[in-house]
């Protein structure tokens, strides 16, 4: 709310479609999923776009291969800010349009600015971005549901959101507070995905459940949330993210990959 009293004007949209994945709970592999989906949107010939918009915890750059050794100064960014509208061209990678404060910041050092500022960079990445004819912007929010969370769901021209879990009790329990969250903001969520569902064992082939199960009552699938599909584990994916290939690039025909692109089709349907 402005000092005014009145509500701040939407943000314009970059895109046809942005689309929105959050988690609630961190380490659900929620980053991997925006990224593979991301990917997989992209091989079906639209044009994509994808916001890190984890300014506390930049995954992006590292899981595609780009990383800045020095830091921009929060001086810089400031005096910057300061000169009016500056147009900021997303770095291209596998077909991406990427944007991230992990190609602002160094890796090793932290962000520590304040709230308001770091408004100001996420606004920055979202209007003042040179995003070229999208078709779909694909936003991977932090993790919970905290002031950045609400005006990051609440100012930006958000179609819809898909919040990403993991099977086990405090994964949904997160995932509910992250989908409250959304409907409250009037975001449409189209449905959820859950991560690390178990694995194949290699000798057998048989399912193995990696994480316990949370009970039927307690899932986001008791809030009434379509089950957009289930991501397995597999080892190929973690090892996609820390080289800077993904999986979708490293191996497209895997079992891994498929599930990613069967993924994107219900987006694109769900979206649509």
């Amino acid at each position: 709310m402005s000092s005014t009293g009145l509500q701040p004007s939407p943000l314009p949209s970059p895109a046809k479609f942005v689309i929105a994945i959050g988690s609630g709970k961190g380490g659900v592999g929620k980053s991997t999923v925006s990224l593979n989906v991301a990917l997989a949107l992209n091989d079906e010939g639209t044009r994509v776009g994808l916001l890190d918009a984890d300014v506390f915890g930049p995954n992006i750059p590292r899981m595609l291969g780009l990383a800045r050794a020095r830091s921009v100064s929060s001086w810089e960014l400031a005096r910057n800010s300061k000169l009016g509208p500056v147009r900021i061209n997303p770095l291209e990678r596998y077909g991406l349009q990427v944007m991230s404060s992990g190609l602002i910041m160094g890796e090793d050092h932290p962000l520590t600015l304040s709230s308001a500022f770091i408004d100001m960079i996420v606004r920055q990445f979202f209007i003042d971005v040179a995003w070229s004819d999208l078709d779909y912007l694909i936003v991977d929010l932090p993790p919970g549901t905290a002031e950045l969370h609400q005006t990051l769901t609440e100012r930006f021209p958000l179609d819809c959101a898909v919040v990403v879990v993991t099977p086990e009790d405090v994964a949904h329990l997160d995932g509910r507070r992250a989908i409250a969250m959304f409907r409250r903001a009037g975001v449409s969520v189209l449905g959820g995905v859950e991560n690390m569902a178990g694995m194949s064992c290699p000798h057998c082939l048989a399912n193995i459940d990696l994480l316990p199960r949370a009970a039927d009552e307690r899932t986001i699938w008791a809030r009434e949330v379509p089950r957009l599909g289930s991501v397995p584990f597999d080892p190929a994916v973690a090892a996609g993210g820390e080289s800077g290939t993904p999986i979708m690039i490293s191996a497209p025909e895997s079992a891994s990959a498929s599930g990613f692109r069967r993924l994107a089709e219900r987006i694109m349907q769900g979206a649509a």
